[in-house]
């Protein structure tokens, strides 16, 4: 079936103008009449003060078709209960379906006729992808540099997606938290460029924030200098040194031998066939060198400082295309989309051969090729990004429980939080090696616990596990996988890390976790609060003592700027509330008062406790499979969302619920997408247009 999909996408062009035709549809009276008695009054030409800066009147010209921006809020609005808003009667459930219904309806013309696919932005790899980059390029046996933002170190090998299975214990280290975990082979004397810090709701890979100054790129030549003149770069750690480095025998001619050395070897740190002009420049350096009575090694060390300093190698860019329109990537575009994507790198020779031979873009090829590359073991550098990011969990290591209300959050030199942070990175790369329903991230059966964690917790998840989950010390902690039989354990949602990360030191903060949420599970992060809305105080005020802190926050948000956001994330929080600042569960406040959990998900479905919000979130699957989407489409194109994405989200949501979401799958559809398999790159995109005469 993907096979059939994916012909048919290399067969027709993006985008086909049989949607162009804007025929008067029934969609078009159901659009027109629910807006006039129910939105217009707001989002109208009569309104002075018009609701949130939306004006609606374009949505019922009948004769024009309206921005898909503009759709694509109201659709969000409508999805996510925003609209109405309370204080308005709601949408009977059918009219609802059938205005959504008209309303994607709108945006798949409005798409077709206005919008293009936007740019893969031209950008230079980050630190994660460079270390992996130069590491397979030279073949390393240990690691550039160490990289804190790998979370979590793998200390037992058992990281294996060939075999579809998680081992039942795993030993593992938390890399930001422990200073041992950052000791392991490596280059010395390499010098370290600074991390890339994550754009705000995507990743640190966006092309908008991975630019190359003058001063970066004097310390990527100084890095690429520094690592082939690393003590430790000899023949004991370069897997490539008997084929690229070591010196020919005596009778052969020692700059042909460079030449036919660096052909492949340029080919592979570009990413496609070196230009005859480029390989001449390189030899000719080699050649110098050798005529100056450098050593073999020594000139072929230099001619790669070289290559790994060029734009060529530093930047991930596609092709210039003609004209403004979307066009197939071509196959080694689409190599280095798969291995940036999963691998965090550049393509492995299998990829670089089958593009060469014009036989990637083939959809059986392609499918054999996702296969196997989600079997393989660098898909660890998908988990160790992805992940991460995704969950924001960078925020678990600035966070500061009060140390007198919660002692027992810290010991020894370490934190709860170094083993909370491992927890659902375990989860996730469970779901993926094996496969398994993304669901099971909102709600998993299974989790993964050390000893120390599962005291934390306050309840065992399994009756025997402290006896069986031995060995927890300050460099590698054992975490065993165990079954949640209590639901309000298992998943993201709950996991400790996450209840701690939006919590302050002495209280939980509902906004915070409703807006993680939002952003997270949903993809809909909420927009900034106003900057002249005080936060709320850790402790009470005189009078509030006796207050819940629902009841707080609701003296503290009568602003009407401020309300309506609230009335979407408030819920989600609170929804939470039985977790404490540090994810332990909790029935009351400290001043005596229940805690309070009730509430209603998009403005439909109700709950009263952390299982019925779980059980809410399930019914609405699809859209958290569509949201997870988004994030991986967003992750893989290095680039934000824009309205003519929101087709192919709904291609891959269609097509993944087909094998039940499962997180492959979701992968999978995102690779086979329009979006991933186009590119629309003009003239100012072009990186010829870089400075790349390179002067070794």
């Amino acid at each position: 079936m993907a096979t059939m999909r994916l012909a048919a996408i290399l067969l027709l062009s993006f985008y086909c103008t049989q949607a162009h035709a804007a025929e008067p549809q029934p969609e078009q009276d159901v659009l027109a009449r629910t807006i006039q008695t129910r939105c217009i009054k707001c989002h109208g030409a009569d309104v002075d003060d018009l609701s949130g800066d939306v004006d609606l009147r374009s949505l019922v010209d009948s004769e024009n078709i309206p921005a898909a921006e503009l759709l694509r809020q109201a659709i969000e609005a409508v999805e996510f209960g925003a609209m109405p808003p309370e204080d308005e009667p709601p949408l009977e459930e059918t009219l609802q379906t059938q205005f959504l219904s008209a309303l994607t309806t709108q945006l798949h013309r409005a798409v077709a006729r206005h919008e293009a696919l936007p740019h893969v932005p031209m950008r230079r790899m980050n630190r994660f992808q460079y270390n992996n980059a130069v590491t397979d390029l030279f073949d390393l046996k240990c690691v550039v540099f160490s990289l804190p933002e790998r979370m979590m170190r793998d200390h037992s090998g058992y990281f294996q997606p060939q075999t579809g299975q998680m081992p039942k214990v795993v030993s593992v280290g938390s890399r930001p938290m422990g200073k041992s975990q950052m000791i392991e082979p490596r280059l010395s004397g390499v010098v370290v460029i600074p991390q890339d810090l994550r754009a705000e709701h995507g990743f640190d890979n966006r092309g908008d924030h991975l630019t190359l100054s003058p001063l970066l790129m004097q310390e990527f030549l100084k890095l690429g200098k520094s690592i082939v003149e690393s003590p430790d770069f000899t023949p004991k750690n370069v897997g490539i040194w008997k084929t690229f480095f070591a010196a020919p025998a005596p009778a052969q001619n020692a700059q042909e031998v460079a030449r036919r050395r660096l052909e492949p070897f340029l080919t592979r740190a570009f990413r496609r066939p070196v230009e005859p002009d480029v390989l001449d420049r390189y030899s000719q350096y080699v050649a110098q060198q050798l005529d100056a009575q450098v050593e073999f090694p020594e000139a072929m060390k230099s001619a790669a400082a070289a290559v790994i300093s060029s734009p060529k190698f530093l930047y991930v860019y596609d092709q210039k295309s003609s004209g403004e329109e979307s066009t197939l990537v071509d196959d080694y575009e689409l190599a280095s989309r798969l291995s940036f994507f999963l691998w965090g790198s550049i393509p492995d020779q299998i990829l670089l051969d089958l593009a060469s031979a014009g036989e990637l873009r083939s959809p059986e090829v392609l499918n054999r090729q996702i296969d196997r590359m989600l079997k393989n073991g660098k898909m660890k550098r998908f988990a160790d990004s992805f992940p991460t990011q995704w969950l924001q969990l960078e925020r678990i290591i600035s966070s500061v429980p009060d140390r007198e209300t919660y002692p027992n959050f810290y010991f020894s030199r370490y934190r709860d939080s170094m083993h909370m942070m491992l927890e659902p990175l375990l989860v996730f790369e469970t779901v993926l090696i094996e496969n398994q329903p993304v669901r099971q991230l909102i709600d998993s059966d299974f989790t993964y616990r050390s000893k120390l964690l599962e005291d934390a917790y306050g309840t065992l998840a399994s009756p025997d596990a402290a006896k069986r989950v031995r060995g927890a010390n300050d460099t590698v902690l054992k975490f065993e996988r165990v079954p949640v039989a209590d639901r309000r354990n298992g998943g993201m949602i709950t996991n400790a890390a996450i209840m701690t990360m939006t919590s302050g030191p002495q209280r939980t903060q509902p906004i915070t976790r409703g807006a993680w949420i939002a952003s997270v599970i949903f993809n809909n992060p909420p927009k900034p609060p106003p900057a002249d809305v005080p936060p709320l105080d850790e402790k009470p005020t005189s009078g509030e003592e006796y207050l819940t802190l629902r009841e707080r926050l609701a003296l503290h948000r009568e602003r009407s700027d401020c309300r309506g956001c609230h009335e979407q994330i408030d819920p989600l929080g609170f929804a939470l509330e039985n977790y404490s600042p540090i994810g332990t569960w909790r029935e009351k406040y400290d001043n005596g008062r229940e805690v309070d959990v009730s509430g209603k998900l998009f403005g439909k479905h109700e709950f009263t406790n952390i299982i019925e919000f779980k059980d809410a979130i399930l019914r609405e699957e699809p859209r958290f499979a569509r949201a997870l989407a988004g994030h991986l489409l967003s992750f893989s194109l290095a680039r934000e969302l824009v309205p003519s994405d929101e087709i192919a989200l709904d291609t891959i949501v269609a097509n993944a619920k087909s094998d039940d979401f499962r997180m492959q799958t979701m992968l999978k559809e995102v690779i086979l997408s329009q979006p991933f398999l186009a590119k629309r790159s003009p003239d100012q995109s072009n990186p010829n247009q870089l400075s790349q005469k390179v002067n070794p």
